[in-house]
């Protein structure tokens, strides 16, 4: 599984370029890495000056600010069509919703900028022991997993997955959905 989704991440940097606002001189686009995210700050805010943090993203208008850059990026097929972009975005998140544990993508505008936050998938949070980290990877990808089949496959004791599930329940990192047959595992 990739940490971040590979389409999220192109789009959120075409359109820091694309929707840039070149005359503010003295700026230029940022894309900072952290541990649990993708941070991308583009100068220029949204052209009509709302914030798209109220807005619904999957619906915003799309305005070129620079229709010459988006041809090229277009002609290099980095884009496919105008207004598209925030529905990509979101939509590759969407795919990994089994295992994102509700991470979206967070859009963010103010008059002179635009900042785009993508969270990682794989971001594991840091009270988690590496046999805490398998069984959450293992439970991302099959909810319905019980502690006996992640004993097997761990070669753990039934008795110490028992205690390292305890453990992640009282922390509030999953919690089970359902009863014990029919249930499933959900990492919050």
């Amino acid at each position: 599984m990739p940490e971040y989704p590979e389409r999220a991440v192109l789009e959120s940097c075409v359109n820091a370029f694309i929707h840039r606002d070149y005359l503010d001189y003295g700026s230029e686009v940022h894309i900072d890495m952290f541990d649990d995210r993708l941070e991308i700050y583009s100068p220029g805010g949204m052209m009509d000056g709302t914030m798209v943090q109220n807005l619904d993203v999957l619906n915003v208008p799309s305005r070129r600010r620079n229709p010459v850059i988006a041809d090229i990026f277009n002609r290099l097929r980095y884009m496919d069509r105008r207004g598209s972009g925030f529905k990509k975005i979101v939509e590759d998140y969407q795919m990994y919703a089994n295992v994102s544990n509700g991470a979206k993508p967070v859009f963010k505008s103010e008059l002179s900028s635009f900042f785009i936050t993508l969270p990682n998938l794989q971001y594991v949070v840091k009270d988690v022991v590496k046999e805490q980290a398998d069984i959450m990877s293992i439970m991302a990808e099959n909810p319905t997993v019980t502690a006996a089949e992640l004993a097997s496959m761990l070669g753990l004791t039934s008795r110490h997955i028992q205690r390292l599930i305890k453990d992640l329940v009282e922390k509030e990192i999953i919690r089970r959905e359902g009863g014990r047959k029919l249930g499933k595992w959900i990492i919050l």
